[in-house]
């Protein structure tokens, strides 16, 4: 049986949203700027996540060192898709239909690539489903940063106040960011 993969989001026409977390400096630049700025790498990949609930396993809900301000970005849907539609999954697998070594070229090719990790709950258990990270480097990262953001909120408060009350054992699935299947 193949395993269950979306992208659930928030997202409008325009816009969809992911999230990424960072130490105070580049949040803090990112969100006085509108994008990011020169603390920010561009010499590096750089994951976005839509999944809320992916993202907060991912920084711990902003406990983890360098990654205590979650940022929320919306970019436009164009660059979302384009991403995807160019990326080149992470893993190489037999399923994939091709050479190992093709895998690998087109890996050092792409400045995008995919993987597909277990979608989490509250309490970050495995869900039974897969949920998607987007890995943006090269001339991908440069059209994110200087095209594709169309805002960057800072939600850290939000997220250190859900993970209080999920401390706490309050059911905060309420409280969540709505997020629908994206296609």
């Amino acid at each position: 049986m193949a395993e269950m993969r979306e992208i659930r989001a928030q997202y409008t026409d325009q816009t969809i949203r992911v999230y990424q977390a960072y130490n105070s400096i580049i949040a803090a630049e990112a969100v006085r700027n509108g994008t990011f700025g020169v603390h920010f790498s561009m010499n590096r990949m750089s994951w976005i996540k839509p999944s809320f609930l992916w993202m907060m396993y991912r920084c711990g809900w902003g406990q983890k060192e360098n990654q205590e301000h979650i940022l929320a970005i919306d970019i436009k849907r164009t660059g979302f898709d384009h991403a995807v539609r160019s990326a080149v999954v992470s893993s190489f697998s037999e399923s994939l239909g091709i050479p190992k070594e093709e895998w690998q070229l087109r890996v050092k090719q792409s400045d995008v690539r995919v993987q597909w990790d277990p979608e989490k709950d509250v309490y970050g258990n495995d869900l039974p489903f897969r949920s998607v990270q987007i890995g943006l480097r090269g001339n991908a990262l440069y059209q994110y940063v200087h095209d594709w953001i169309v805002n960057v909120t800072d939600i850290t408060e939000y997220v250190h106040e859900l993970y209080s009350r999920r401390e706490k054992k309050e059911d905060i699935r309420h409280l969540l960011p709505h997020e629908e299947l994206y296609t």
